[in-house]
């Protein structure tokens, strides 16, 4: 349920007025449980100030917020669905070399603690060095629906990227087609019978003289895509050696998953994700570079 603040006031009696069906109690417990979202984040207080034209979410379920563990943190999870914000250089799933130490690996032992029957399902995946949202699914069900929806209306993905450079126009667009080669590397074709449609769009949030931090959005979910793309716009992602990159000032790939918007499998109510962009990606900016 989406609400739009109209005038300023403080949350408990926000709720009070906008759910007239609902007891006092029935509000403290959706706030108790952590299911009130202002502006995209969870709030638990009542007397938290409300201004006028922010957008207040009530989720349909519990959710535990911020479990934290080494490598990745659970921001929500209900009983479908799990987002959790990962590391970079934690894969999303296994590979021939390494079957455990991965993110599918920790959340299927994490969900089998409180009952050796649960399992894990993969929605989507991130590259190993890039960082942020990933959304795995608790039943079968709920990963149909998800992956149907993946790259539909409903689903919004937002990163940010490090790139080598300063950006020749300020925002833009790439479309191209990408194939995949015997060795695992995806290169970028403007025949369409060369490859899938891949689209790509950023626009920049800050630069320097040597780099640029783009949010980039992008329509499709082909392998390596923004990689690819920004190779192909003659800047590469810092770090990125595999497409191009001749530097690495942050030690790790310059890709994060920063926002996520997805309609919940089963309840159909739209989700919010938001994390911070890593430190590191401001501070190479503020670098003087000769």
């Amino acid at each position: 349920m989406l609400l739009v603040v109209k005038e300023n006031t403080v949350l408990m009696e926000f709720l009070i007025a906008q759910l007239p069906t609902k007891s006092r109690n029935n509000i403290k417990s959706l706030l108790k449980n952590k299911q009130v979202w202002v502006d995209d984040k969870v709030v638990s207080q009542f007397d938290h100030p409300l201004l006028s034209g922010q957008k207040i979410t009530i989720s349909a379920s519990r959710s535990r917020v911020e479990k934290k563990f080494t490598e990745f943190t659970i921001l929500y999870e209900d009983e479908a669905i799990i987002v959790i914000d990962k590391s970079a250089g934690l894969l999303s799933v296994a590979t021939k070399n390494e079957k455990r130490r991965t993110a599918y690996s920790m959340l299927s032992d994490y969900v089998k603690r409180s009952d050796s029957n649960n399992k894990i399902f993969i929605v989507h995946r991130l590259d190993r060095e890039t960082s942020g949202l990933m959304v795995f699914a608790k039943n079968e069900e709920a990963k149909k629906l998800l992956q149907e929806n993946w790259n539909g209306a409903g689903t919004q993905k937002s990163y940010v990227a490090l790139v080598e450079g300063k950006m020749e126009k300020p925002e833009g667009t790439i479309v191209s087609y990408l194939t995949e080669d015997k060795v695992f590397k995806v290169h970028a074709s403007q025949n369409p019978k060369k490859g899938l449609k891949a689209v790509t769009h950023y626009s920049v949030i800050e630069a320097s003289s040597a780099f640029s931090l783009l949010e980039v959005k992008i329509e499709t979910g082909r392998k390596n895509q923004i990689r690819v793309h920004m190779e192909e716009l003659g800047h590469s992602i810092v770090g990125d050696k595999k497409y191009g990159a001749t530097s690495s000032p942050i030690r790790r790939l310059g890709l994060h998953a920063q926002k996520l918007e997805f309609l919940h499998p089963l309840s159909g109510e739209k989700l919010r994700f938001e994390t911070k962009i890593p430190p590191a990606f401001y501070s190479v900016l503020k670098r003087k570079h000769r």
